[in-house]
């Protein structure tokens, strides 16, 4: 058992081994599916903490030839798919985490020399008997063992696109790494599977199609693989039932990537850290700073930063995804940086609609705090003071509320500020802290009509009135209340036991000023 070639099953059984793990050994029956075909080759990308590393860990335990992981398999869903023991420790297996040899390495040259020194050498100590070629050759000496074994290779990279993340700019190093992978892995017939998994899909080149034989799954299109890309409704149910967790607050906080196929995808090192420690939190963006982000939506594209505010309030926004390079520094248009972030896990896609949104509250708070670092304005100002305009509403200031709903009103928006749809994405940044506390829902049905706003707490902050807020363009913010009282609005709490704030907002056309009134319920004036 080598470093690289049958590295074993220990990985795996230390996921499996671990507190919570969500079942995802189905995914071995498309693999298994493809084993020795045209599409035996295939690139899987996905956001960080998504558990990329766990998937590869898993194909290693299942084709290395040199373990024995049928225990180890047999509780999971691919123990009862007809193809299990076919290929089950069947194939010389090497497992390359390119990351590893990178970190080693002064340049990609010497990344790729290292590589191929360090699986040439576990391949001779496991071969000694057999005559070579060129024992200095990684293609050549695998196409000797495969003459004299018939036992065909299975290769696994973990980290495929570290390249193009380390080396943003050295496209001569990017075309010798992708180069290097070609010839390493297209049209080896002693290879009958090629499994690579990154951040970034393939590095597009123009003409240069090093690597066209790979299909690849995205956060885009991630085809026949959708169920494993993070983790489902139905899994994220099973742990909150077992670890005695809210559903609706987690979904609020940690759902909201979609597919065709699965409406509602979590990330997985999110909910399995709230789940462990018993609290909702910003788990997700731990391995990373917020500047990262802020790069991005800092770029100086035509409508980037209204499309960026528009998301942050709950909208969506077109994209067109077609003309990304498929790296981090070729950005030609607003488009090719929102596709970036689809793929690096800050954006949601709707393959049906073609646009994009913010994922969930955790995400969210992200571009929250690189848009407060940013110089936004006003809107900066009002993300950072939205805690204070929060609390004004729970201490019945009014007017500070007023004031802190005018620092969010950005009128060179493209959501042109003239109805009280617009009036409502302004409240919701001018309210951002409110998400720390509260599930937020617009048009919430009750009584006789829809409430614009409603803010429910989560079970934690019980001490938190629910805030019903209704919002009206060119009126009154009496009138405002009236409505939420005459319309019964407040009936879509009727299951709620704690107090009540009702706040009626008005925008005056004539004097551009913001008014509100805040009242208990049921209290009347």
């Amino acid at each position: 058992m080598g470093s690289y070639l049958n590295a074993g099953n220990e990985s795996f059984r230390r996921a499996v081994n671990s507190e919570i793990y969500v079942d995802k050994t189905g995914m071995i029956r498309y693999t298994n599916s493809v084993l020795n075909t045209g599409q035996e080759y295939i690139c899987v990308s996905r956001p960080r903490r998504f558990g990329k590393s766990i998937a590869a860990n898993m194909l290693v335990a299942y084709y290395d030839r040199e373990c024995d992981s049928k225990e180890l398999f047999s509780r999971y869903e691919i123990a009862e798919s007809e193809s299990f023991t076919a290929h089950l420790n069947r194939y010389d297996t090497i497992f390359l985490n390119m990351q590893e040899f990178l970190s080693q390495s002064k340049s990609v040259k010497g990344m790729l020399d290292l590589l191929k020194r360090s699986v040439l050498w576990e391949l001779l100590e496991k071969y000694p008997e057999y005559r070579y070629f060129d024992e200095t050759n990684l293609t050549r000496t695998m196409q000797d063992i495969y003459g004299k074994t018939k036992i065909p290779f299975v290769v696994i990279i973990d980290e495929w696109d570290c390249i193009f993340r380390g080396y943003k700019n050295d496209k001569e190093a990017q075309e010798e790494y992708l180069d290097f992978l070609r010839d390493f892995l297209k049209d080896r017939v002693y290879i009958h599977l090629a499994y690579m998994t990154g951040i970034l899909p393939i590095k597009k080149y123009g003409t240069h199609s090093a690597l066209n034989m790979f299909d690849e799954f995205s956060m885009i299109d991630p085809g026949p693989l959708t169920r494993y890309v993070g983790f489902t409704e139905g899994e994220v149910k099973e742990l909150c039932e077992r670890y005695k967790m809210d559903i609706t607050e987690v979904k609020d906080w940690y759902d909201g990537y979609s597919f065709e196929d699965i409406s509602s995808v979590y990330s997985p090192r999110s909910v399995v850290n709230c789940m462990r420690f018993g609290k909702m939190g910003n788990y997700w963006n731990q391995t990373e700073t917020f500047e990262a982000l802020q790069i991005y939506i800092d770029m100086n594209f035509d409508g980037l930063k209204e499309d960026v505010l528009s998301m942050i309030a709950g909208e969506r926004v077109p994209v067109s995804t077609g003309n990304f390079a498929n790296d981090m520094v070729t950005m030609r248009s607003k488009d090719d940086v929102l596709t970036l972030l689809i793929h690096l896990g800050y954006l949601g896609y709707d393959s049906v609609h073609k646009c994009v949104f913010i994922p969930n509250g955790e995400v969210r708070a992200e571009y929250v705090n690189a848009v407060s670092a940013s110089d936004w304005g006003e809107v900066s100002k009002a993300l950072k003071n939205s805690a204070e305009t929060l609390h004004a509403i729970w201490q019945n200031r009014p007017k500070q509320v007023a004031e802190g709903i005018r620092q969010a009103h950005f009128e060179t928006s493209h959501l042109q500020y003239n109805d009280e749809n617009a009036l409502s994405y302004t409240i919701s940044l001018a309210l951002y802290a409110a998400r720390n506390f509260y599930t937020m829902h617009r048009e919430l049905p009750g009584g006789k009509g829809f409430a614009d706003i409603v803010f429910i707490p989560g079970k934690q902050f019980p001490d938190k009135p629910a805030l019903v807020v209704e919002l009206k363009w060119n009126r009154s913010a009496q009138g405002a209340i009236a409505q939420i009282r005459n319309k019964e609005y407040c009936q879509s709490l009727k299951d709620y036991q704690g107090n009540i704030l009702l706040v009626g907002v008005n925008y005056d056309v004539k004097t551009k000023e913001h008014t509100c009134l805040i009242e208990e319920f049921p209290a009347e004036k």
